[in-house]
C-alpha cells in the first residue's frame, strides 16, 4: 500500500513538472532564461 502511494506521488510530481514546463514554453520563458544566461557568461569573462 505504501509503495502504491509513493508511485502516485511520483506520477503527480512528473505531471506537474510537465505542465509547468509546457506553460513556460508557451510564455517564451526559454528566451528569457537564455538571454540571462548569455549576459551572466559575458559578465563572468569580462566582455559585457
Amino acid at each position: 500500500m505504501k509503495r502504491q502511494k509513493i508511485q502516485y506521488f511520483r506520477k503527480g510530481i512528473l505531471i506537474a513538472a510537465i505542465v509547468l514546463i509546457l506553460a513556460g514554453l508557451c510564455e517564451n520563458g526559454f528566451r528569457d532564461i537564455r538571454n540571462k544566461a548569455i549576459r551572466i557568461c559575458y559578465e563572468c569573462i569580462g566582455i559585457g
